[in-house]
């Protein structure tokens, strides 16, 4: 199907991530009032979409639920802030199943991330994502009302997700979110990312982002062949090679500017609840 131009595409924020420190960039935003802040301000600029992942007191990788719910409740105590609320499930390692699903069961926000198989991240440790944990979060997601955001890696993974939506654990029309250059994953290259959208189920909606330096070339890659974008100091914590970013605001910003000088425009929260067939109101 050849691309349209034209069409709204949808910016999602990544503001904090998992494995970035403030020693990385001291403008990360760490805590639940400075994540929920940061989030307003890139709704304000264009985003329709955060991704959110939360750390402990320490600034270490959390799953802690009270820090997902202080999270989303500062974001909603701006009334008029209708982005959508898109939760890590995959937040930390060694963490039990039950506390990477309590807050998404809770919580039910719009979409939560499914990464979808298993990693091995930075050569370091296992991003273990089981059969068995993908089963009883895809049901949970499904008991819930939330949308899945399907996180690839590899394409291994798509023929996983497939499999899972032949068997009932995901429904369709599925969304993918397309992860390239990940240590552990396929490089970030445009060959890779296309390979990848060859292998994509009819009727998906799609997203993909770059990490680290490749994290442009991907994201026009990915505007040129149709997709969503994602940006944000979760990928790549620099603005341009050796400026570090103000904040993730800027991302947002010059997201918006390299769509409108390609002609085509930053999606709406609502325009993103259409396009990804999200009827409920979130968190």
């Amino acid at each position: 199907m050849e691309p349209n131009y034209t069409e709204k595409r949808i910016i999602t924020v990544a503001t904090t991530g998992a494995w970035p420190t403030k020693e990385h960039n001291p403008n990360l935003p760490i805590a639940p009032a400075e994540i929920a802040e940061e989030i307003y301000r890139c709704w304000k600029a264009g985003a329709a979409v955060a991704h959110i992942h939360v750390r402990d007191e320490k600034g270490r990788a959390s799953m802690e639920y009270e820090r997902f719910a202080e999270t989303v409740r500062l974001i909603r105590a701006h009334e008029d802030c209708d982005i959508l609320i898109n939760l890590t499930s995959a937040g930390a390692p060694n963490v039990a199943d039950e506390d990477r699903i309590r807050h998404i069961q809770a919580l039910k926000p719009d979409m939560a991330s499914f990464d979808c198989g298993s990693l091995n991240m930075q050569h370091t440790f296992i991003a273990d994502n089981s059969p068995a944990f993908l089963e009883k979060l895809g049901h949970a997601m499904q008991e819930s009302g939330v949308k899945p955001e399907i996180e690839v890696f590899d394409v291994g993974m798509i023929y996983e997700a497939i499999h899972y939506l032949d068997t009932g654990v995901l429904t369709a029309p599925p969304h993918f979110q397309l992860v390239l250059g990940a240590v552990g994953g396929m490089p970030a290259t445009v060959e890779n990312l296309v390979f990848m959208l060859s292998k994509l189920p009819a009727g998906s909606t799609w997203g993909a982002f770059g990490v680290g330096r490749q994290s442009i070339p991907i994201m026009l890659a990915a505007m040129a062949l149709g997709g969503h974008i994602r940006v944000g100091m979760e990928d790549n914590v620099m603005l341009r090679k050796g400026v570090l970013a103000d904040s993730n605001v800027q991302f947002v910003e010059r997201a918006v500017k390299m769509l409108e000088s390609c002609g085509m425009t930053a999606a709406t929260p609502a325009e993103a609840r259409e396009i990804l067939g999200i009827t409920q109101g979130g968190a």
